[in-house]
């Protein structure tokens, strides 16, 4: 890449300041892969380790239907200058007819701790509440995981109790951020 220039992509439909969103398809299997197949990646997200090949294409296939269902995911996100996967960070209908939708993001291992998973926390948040309307969010992470809390407290969400992950097996910290909350203004 030269100069720092965006690499286009027609299908990204939503943009932050270094990061492109576009939907999941059938042949971003590889990049799937690289993703849950991390044990890095999936040691907070799954109780048994690694995602298996199947399973990993599963849950794939579980993304493109959330899209095709409720035109949400967890979309792929890439770097601008670079293409490079990042991860993925989007939504998941939680009480869809109440318009209330759950938070979640997921980075290689290779892209934590450069500000990638606020950044685009921060691009579906805007998305989530400007342009679906959402009334609210909702957002867990695995109990060890003081980088997910501390990202989900920077952002403004706001812990409302412990819930169950079929995921882990374990009592997941849950936060709420809502549309009008004072939090989400000082943005």
């Amino acid at each position: 890449m030269m100069g720092g220039m965006a690499v286009p992509d027609p299908r990204w439909f939503l943009r932050s300041e270094r990061l492109g969103f576009r939907e999941w398809t059938p042949a971003d299997l590889g990049l799937a892969r690289g993703l849950w197949g991390d044990p890095a990646v999936t040691a907070l997200i799954a109780a048994h380790g690694p995602l298996s090949d199947e399973a990993i294409q599963e849950r794939l296939m579980e993304e493109i239907d959330h899209a095709e269902s409720h035109g949400v995911q967890y979309w792929p996100i890439f770097e601008l200058t670079t293409g490079n996967h990042i991860g993925c960070c989007g939504l998941h209908p939680r009480i869809a007819e109440a318009g209330i939708y759950e938070l979640g993001f997921h980075l290689r291992s290779e892209h934590w701790d450069k500000g990638f998973a606020s950044e685009a926390a921060r691009a579906v948040i805007a998305y989530a509440f400007d342009r679906l309307e959402s009334r609210e969010l909702f957002a867990g992470h695995h109990p060890k995981n003081d980088a997910s809390r501390r990202i989900l407290t920077k952002l403004g969400f706001t812990y409302t109790h412990d819930e169950p992950f079929a995921g882990t097996g374990l009592l997941h910290p849950s936060y709420v951020l809502r549309r009008d909350s004072p939090e989400r203004r000082h943005q």
